[in-house]
């Protein structure tokens, strides 16, 4: 893994969400009416969170990074983390799972080509489910 985007990712991830898409998206997934995106001097709106279900404390932040996301969910002690960055030649997908301070999954892939809008969602949703059954099991 790159040094780089490896200290970047353990870094606090700040980002900010913009754009008419990204404003359809987000009122499409917390349930809201779409309203017309911000101009580039309003302040950026919080991230899409979905709120813990009732007997379970995990929280899902999806937060839309240029082409791609990236999803993180913790519940208590425990965080996943995905990242999916697209750029016109290629997609990097980073993994990680991390307990306290301990990392156990940091791995990333590159694909030769840029994933498509639907294939970056895909892969976001099925990591969410992936990390909500791996909760359930336990």
């Amino acid at each position: 893994m790159n040094v780089h985007l490896s200290l970047r990712l353990r870094r606090r991830r700040q980002t900010f969400l913009a754009g008419p898409l990204l404003t359809v998206l987000a009122a499409g997934l917390v349930g809201l009416p779409c309203v017309a995106p911000a101009s580039a001097t309003d302040p950026a709106p919080p991230p899409v969170t979905s709120p813990a279900p009732a007997g379970q404390d995990l929280q899902v932040e999806v937060i839309k990074k240029g082409l791609g996301k990236e999803v993180s969910i913790r519940k208590g002690n425990k965080e996943w983390f995905m990242m999916i960055e697209v750029t016109s030649d290629n997609t990097v997908i980073v993994r990680q799972e991390k307990e306290n301070e301990t990392y156990l999954v940091d791995e990333s892939e590159t694909h030769d080509r840029a994933m498509t809008t639907s294939e970056v969602d895909a892969a976001i949703d099925a990591f969410i489910i992936s990390v909500k059954t791996q909760v359930k099991r336990k």
